[in-house]
C-alpha cells in the first residue's frame, strides 16, 4: 500500500495521543486485592468494578457484557452428557474477553480465576467459537438491499463519496510462526503475520471478513480467494438491476488503494507520477479520505482487541475463529455505543504504518472499469468539493 493512503489514520493517531498528554482525565486501571476464583468474581468484579472497571478489562459496560452472555448461553451452556465446565457462563467469557483485550498471557489471567492456564486457554477457544456461531448472523453479515441503501447514503453525506457501500483492505496479525512455515507467514517487512480481509460500512463497522490469509500473500490473491470476491462474481453483492448514477446504471462500489485491482466494483486512486489532472487529483483526494474509515477502524479494533497486536499463545488453527471474534466484538461495541479509551491507542506502534502490501501491475485492471473511475472524476468535478 502507499503510505500516502495511511496519513489519515497516522495523524489521528498522532492527535489522540496528543491529547493524552495534554489531559490528565484518563483513568488507569485499579490494583485489587488477591482474591481467587469465586472471591474474585462474585466479591470484586461482580460487586466492587465500577464502569470504567468493566470498559477497561472487558471492553464493554456491564449491561453490554451480560446481554453478550445471554446472546451465547445457547451454545456455552452446560448440556447434559458432557464434562461440566470448570468455571460459570459467566466466567467463562469475562476470562476470554480479558484475555482478547489485555493480551495478558494465560499464567497471568489464571491466578485471578483460580483455574490452570489450559483452562484459559479453552474459555478462549469455546468463547471465539460462540461468538463466531451466535453473534455473527446479528452483528457481521451481507446488508440487505435497504441497508446498502443506507450505507450508500452514509458514504456519501459522512464521507463525501457517492454510491459507495464500503472500504476495503487488509489487516496484519503478527503471529509466531512454526519454523516449517516460516517463509509463508513473512511478509515484505520481515515479520510474520496472518493476513485478514475486510470490508466497513461508513460507520467503521466491519460486514465482511476473511481470516487466516499467511502473511506472504499480496492482498490481490487474498481478494480473488475470498468470499467477497465469489459474491461479487456471482451478482450476489449488489442489487439486481443496478441502481442508477450520474444518468446510467451502476454497481455500487467498494473503495480500495493501490494493492487492489481496478474492477467496476471497486475503486482504487490513479498513479500519482506526476501527470494527473486536477480532477484526477481530486478523486484521488476524497478515495482516499472515505478510505480512512477502515484504517481508523483497524486502529481501534487493535486497541480494543489488544490479542491482535501479537499472537504468540494460539495456534493457526484457531487464530482465524478468534479473529472473526475481535471483529464481530468491536461491532457489538460499536452499536452498542461503548465508549473507547484514546489511551488505549498508546500500545500501538507508530512502526506498523504503512502496512506491508505492493501495488498490483496495471496489467491486472479492468480497462472497462476505467470508466467507471472516469465517471467518478466526473461527480466530483460537477458537484464540488464536498
Amino acid at each position: 500500500m502507499h503510505i500516502s493512503c495511511f496519513i489519515p489514520a497516522i495523524v489521528k493517531f498522532q492527535l489522540l495521543i496528543a491529547r493524552r498528554r495534554r489531559s490528565s482525565c484518563y483513568f488507569h486501571p485499579r490494583a485489587w486485592p488477591s482474591f481467587r476464583n469465586a472471591d474474585w468474581w462474585e466479591r470484586v468484579v461482580l460487586k466492587d468494578f465500577q464502569p470504567r472497571d468493566w470498559l477497561e478489562k472487558f471492553r464493554m459496560s456491564k449491561e453490554t457484557f451480560f446481554y453478550v452472555c445471554n446472546l451465547l448461553r445457547p451454545k456455552l451452556s452446560y448440556q447434559s452428557g458432557q464434562p461440566h465446565p470448570v468455571l460459570p457462563l459467566e466466567q467463562r467469557v469475562a476470562v476470554a474477553l480479558w484475555h482478547l483485550a489485555t493480551n495478558a498471557e494465560y499464567q497471568t489471567i489464571s491466578p485471578l480465576f483460580g483455574v490452570g492456564p489450559s483452562t484459559v486457554q479453552n474459555c478462549v477457544k469455546e468463547v471465539s467459537h460462540a461468538v463466531v456461531l451466535l453473534l455473527k448472523p446479528l452483528y457481521l453479515r451481507l446488508p440487505s438491499e435497504k441497508e446498502l441503501e443506507n450505507m450508500v447514503r452514509i458514504f456519501s453525506t459522512r464521507w463525501g463519496f457517492p454510491h459507495c457501500i464500503g472500504a476495503l483492505d487488509s489487516l496484519h496479525v503478527s503471529i509466531h510462526a512454526p519454523a516449517h512455515l516460516s517463509t509463508n507467514y513473512c511478509n515484505s517487512q520481515g515479520r510474520h503475520s496472518v493476513l485478514t480481509q475486510a470490508t466497513v460500512d461508513g460507520l467503521g463497522q466491519f460486514w465482511d471478513i476473511c481470516a487466516g490469509f499467511p502473511g506472504s500473500m499480496e492482498n490481490s490473491t487474498v481478494l480473488e480467494n475470498s468470499s467477497l470476491w465469489v459474491l461479487a462474481r456471482e451478482g450476489c453483492l449488489f442489487p439486481t438491476p443496478p441502481k442508477h448514477f450520474m444518468g446510467r446504471t451502476q454497481k455500487y462500489v467498494l473503495l480500495g488503494d493501490a494493492s487492489y485491482p481496478l474492477r467496476d466494483w471497486i475503486l482504487k486512486p490513479y498513479p500519482e507520477d506526476g501527470t494527473l489532472t486536477p480532477q484526477q487529483l481530486q478523486f484521488n483526494y476524497r478515495l482516499k479520505r472515505a478510505h480512512s474509515v477502515i484504517e481508523n477502524a483497524f486502529l481501534r479494533l487493535k486497541a480494543r482487541w489488544q490479542f491482535l497486536l501479537k499472537c504468540d499463545d494460539c495456534s493457526l488453527d484457531l487464530l482465524p475463529t478468534v479473529i472473526l471474534a475481535c471483529c464481530i466484538l468491536h461491532n457489538v461495541c460499536e452499536a452498542h455505543n461503548s465508549p473507547f479509551n484514546d489511551e488505549w491507542l498508546e500500545v500501538i506502534e507508530p512502526s506498523e504504518f504503512p502496512k506491508p502490501c505492493h501495488p498490483v501491475p496495471m496489467s491486472m485492471d479492468d480497462s472497462s472499469a476505467e470508466e467507471v473511475r472516469e465517471l467518478m472524476c466526473g461527480y466530483f468535478e460537477n458537484y464540488g468539493e464536498g
